[in-house]
């Protein structure tokens, strides 16, 4: 029972038959006359259609629009259906599609189609039906549901998401379709709020409580990408709060974001440093430790004194807009591949064994 039902065509698709299965006997005979002689010698056009919306609207008792597209042999056909689709569907809310009549690359087409209208009018596609014909067995015809791709795709989308952003939180509702319960798949969430605040143990804690979920393997679409999700999570397993900063640090790094690549390896920096001096702390230094760790750091050899300076450089300077007094870090600042090299050659020098 929909509110409305959208019937994309081309110019040579069988609409005479479609309104004369619809159509009450005699329902505004000029309209349908008229419908089957451009159907004949091809002149199909929207107003056309339009006229005989009405006769389909009566036997459905539902808002019908047929609407005509071309046939996507070339390019720009393809964009104009895609363009067709989204401002054929003027509602918010849910829809779906059925793949089933039309030529076999249409099916791709609507497919896409979904996707596009997930994604640019927020709208949720609940399924995607294709009458089989080909599968027909003793009088009767299967409607498979194939939103298992669509599935498939949300994931791909996800897994794109999180590489440009690091938000985990992209991945939840999809664990929550297929049966992970909601308060693991919340942690996640939760997680991304965690780390985006720079708040990294607190980040590792809420995705521990996660990870037993990949234990097992997971259903659906999920199962597909179960590999990829655990490796995106590995940063968490490591040892030590300044490990798992520097293991962040190195993906924010590959991601572009400075900011944040600049900000943990500071961190990590600072952790190591009392760490392996066996100086008290806790998440990070207070500000009584300011002055031992500036002592610390002035007795660091050549190299890595110059990588904690060059991070400490660099996130200040991000972080509170200042200029740097380093000319190769003021360069670095107008440059991004110089930044990202500075950013890499300062992690490393530190950190090296």
């Amino acid at each position: 029972k929909p509110d409305e039902i959208v019937i994309l065509g081309t110019a040579s698709s069988m609409w005479s038959v479609l309104v004369e299965d619809l159509a009450a006997e005699g329902g505004d005979e000029d309209a349908r006359n008229a419908l089957t002689a451009a159907e004949n010698d091809g002149t199909v056009n929207q107003h056309l259609l339009n006229r005989v919306a009405l006769l389909m609207e009566r036997a459905l008792s539902v808002v019908v629009r047929p609407t005509l597209i071309p046939t996507a042999s070339d390019e720009q056909e393809q964009y104009a259906i895609l363009e067709a689709v989204n401002k054929a569907v003027v509602r918010r809310g849910e829809l779906d599609f059925d793949l089933t009549h039309g030529f076999r690359h249409l099916g791709m087409v609507g497919f896409l189609s979904s996707f596009m209208l997930e994604r640019l009018r927020h709208l949720k596609v609940r399924g995607l039906w294709y009458g089989a014909l080909d599968m027909t067995q003793g009088g009767i015809t299967p409607v498979l549901r194939l939103d298992g791709l669509l599935r498939v795709r949300r994931w791909l989308d996800a897994l794109d998401r999180f590489d440009a952003t690091g938000d985990y939180g992209v991945f939840a509702p999809l664990l929550k379709e297929d049966g992970v319960p909601s308060r693991k798949a919340n942690c996640l969430e939760d997680a991304a709020f965690f780390e985006r605040t720079l708040n990294v143990r607190k980040a590792a804690e809420r995705i521990a409580t996660f990870r037993p979920v990949l234990d097992q393997r997971l259903s659906g679409a999920s199962g597909l990408f179960q590999d990829r999700l655990t490796e995106r999570l590995r940063w968490a397993k490591a040892g030590s709060l300044w490990e798992q900063q520097r293991e962040l640090a190195n993906q924010y790094l590959k991601r572009g974001d400075f900011v944040r690549a600049a900000a943990l390896g500071r961190e990590a920096c600072v952790g190591r440093l009392l760490e392996e001096n066996h100086v008290p702390t806790n998440d990070a230094y207070n500000e009584g430790q300011t002055e031992v760790l500036k002592e610390l750091a002035a007795n660091l050899p050549g190299s890595r004194r110059r990588g904690y300076h060059a991070l400490a450089a660099v996130r200040n300077a991000l972080a509170h807009g200042t200029r740097p007094r380093w000319g190769d870090i003021e360069a670095a600042l107008g440059d991004p591949g110089r930044l990202r090299v500075q950013l890499e050659k300062a992690l490393k020098s530190f950190f090296k064994r």
